[in-house]
């Protein structure tokens, strides 16, 4: 007759192996010995939306008005252009109050005149590299992972956003991807966000620089760190040269996410459970009179209560430490796009209708003599 076998039977080894597998699958064992018990789900960290809160940045202001946010350190770089725009200091009116100064939409919207972008994208590479004609490559971004290599001859190339219309040097390519990287000087890379998380990163020997845009559904295809991998392939760039900059995006606070979001990154991640937390988004008189908000959704379908939120920010910083950068070489910006609406463009924060900030990065065409590798 066979033994059954039972916790109390096994080895107090094979029973700490097994509780580790259940703890990387985000479950407990039951602890009462049933022979047929069910496991729960582990509790997440609780938290209060602001404390998950990051603070606003200060922007820079350009000599023509444009508001952009530099990465502390890189300015000593004199090789390398870069910068996160805002909403602050263009000419579209499109998404502003009546009689409010304009903004700097950035990206081609169905409410914003297409010129009027082209001339905010001048503003932009004026304020940044000092030199309005600088040419900018964009893409039609998708949530992939795919990352496309451009040189100065792609900045001509235009996507037909609007038959009839001529090229600019300020142009959006017909390919479809998520990432950009370059090692030609003379040129922006720009990605367009209004809650996603942009991602650049600098090679500092090897002088190549790459531009990613990272929504949740980006950063579980690893554009990141795939990108990352990329520019190893193409440009021999190592980890240990590389820096990287995680600019502004919607935040843990606010950017609260359902359960097949949390399966997604489950089935990617082993530390993916660390990226989420429990935050209590109800409001003062739900949390006060609940029985006024009851409906007939099944128990933990409801509005009421905590939902799970995620954290993007830490999400890709953690695809740049698995893709071998330093630790010290990764900085994050930070602001809440959402959260900071005065001066961040947010799809989530205004219901959809929203303009576009650019993140651009770039190799400057001559370097300075004594220029720093940083």
């Amino acid at each position: 007759m066979r033994a059954s076998v039972t916790p109390k039977s096994l080895p107090k080894q094979d029973i700490q192996a097994i509780d580790a597998l259940f703890v990387q699958a985000g479950l407990t064992r039951n602890l009462r010995g049933k022979a047929a018990g069910v496991t729960t789900r582990m509790r997440f960290e609780r938290a209060e939306a602001q404390e998950l809160t990051p603070a606003a940045p200060v922007p820079r202001v350009a000599l023509n008005g444009v508001e952009w946010l530099p990465v502390p350190g890189w300015e000593k770089l004199d090789w390398l252009w870069h910068g996160f725009s805002t909403r602050r200091g263009g000419l579209s009116t499109a998404y502003c109050a009546e009689g409010a100064p304009g903004e700097l939409n950035l990206g081609f919207t169905a409410d914003d005149e297409r010129e009027t972008v082209l001339q905010n994208r001048r503003l932009l590479a004026e304020a940044v590299t000092e030199d309005a004609e600088t040419p900018l490559v964009a893409l039609k971004q998708i949530h992939s992972s795919l990352t496309r290599v451009v040189g100065i001859t792609d900045a001509g190339r235009e996507f037909p956003w609007k038959a009839g219309v001529s090229s600019d040097r300020s142009s959006s390519l017909g390919w479809k991807a998520d990432g950009l990287m370059t090692d030609e000087p003379g040129l922006l890379l720009g990605i367009q966000t209004a809650d996603c998380i942009p991602v650049l990163v600098a090679d500092r020997k090897r002088r190549a620089v790459a531009a990613f845009h990272a929504g949740w559904r980006g950063t579980v295809k690893r554009i990141v760190e795939g990108g990352v991998g990329r520019m190893r392939l193409e440009f021999g760039s190592r980890p240990e040269d590389l820096i990287a900059a995680i600019g502004p995006g919607i935040g843990p606070c606010c950017y609260a996410v359902g359960e097949e979001t949390l399966a997604e990154f489950e089935s990617q991640f082993a530390y993916a459970r660390e990226l989420f937390r429990e935050v209590d988004d109800a409001d003062e008189v739900r949390r006060k009179y609940p029985m006024l908000f009851l409906t007939q959704r099944a128990p933990g379908h409801s509005p009421i209560g905590p939902n799970l939120h995620l954290d993007l920010v830490e999400a890709n910083r953690r695809q740049l430490l698995t893709a071998g950068l330093k630790p010290q070489a990764i900085h994050s910006v930070g602001g809440c796009t959402q959260c900071h609406r005065e001066l961040f463009f947010s799809h989530r924060g205004s219901q959809g209708r929203a303009g576009r900030m650019m993140s651009v990065i770039g190799i400057r065409p001559i370097s300075h003599p004594g220029h720093s590798d940083l």
